[in-house]
């Protein structure tokens, strides 16, 4: 099963691959050779902590990498109705009558202070395939809360 991603999630994973590979490898690389220049590369903080952070950026990059060909990019402006699916923004209202928006996203996009929830999220799984109007329980930290979706919308994310 593919992993789904948004344009704007997709570009940011993008962007953070070309960061690590065209900027911070090369400065830490440069590092790394100069603190070998140095000498005694056993005793040399410089030059170990500088090859540990190389080691950490090959580790992301690869991540990046493999995730940038594994996902399947899903644009929201390509979407359109009242079904709920991956990148829709739903509107919901909660038993208080309280209003939230919640976009749904792939799991590199989760960001709950935003209002992005992941599609693999217990809250993202129950909304997927309901409509304007239906109810949704969702077992919380908290108990079970009720939703009723008042307007699903399928519009671009943005940074």
């Amino acid at each position: 099963m593919p992993s789904y991603i948004t344009p704007a999630g997709y570009q940011r994973i993008v962007n953070e691959y070309d960061h690590l590979l065209k900027v911070e490898r090369p400065e830490v690389t440069r590092e790394v050779a100069y603190a070998a220049s140095l000498g005694d590369r056993s005793e040399n903080a410089e030059y170990i902590y500088g090859k540990k952070r190389l080691r950490a950026i090959d580790k992301r990059l690869r991540y990046l990498k493999n995730r940038l060909e594994s996902v399947e990019v899903v644009d929201p402006t390509t979407i359109s109705g009242p079904v709920i699916r991956f990148s829709a923004t739903v509107t919901l209202e909660d038993e208080g009558g309280g209003e939230r928006a919640l976009s749904i996203v792939g799991e590199d996009e989760l960001d709950v202070s935003r209002g992005r929830i992941s599609y693999k999220s217990p809250i993202g799984r129950a909304l997927i395939g309901k409509e304007e109007g239906d109810e949704v329980s969702v077992s919380t930290p908290g108990g079970l809360r009720t939703y009723t979706v008042v307007e699903v919308a399928y519009v671009p994310l943005d940074d």
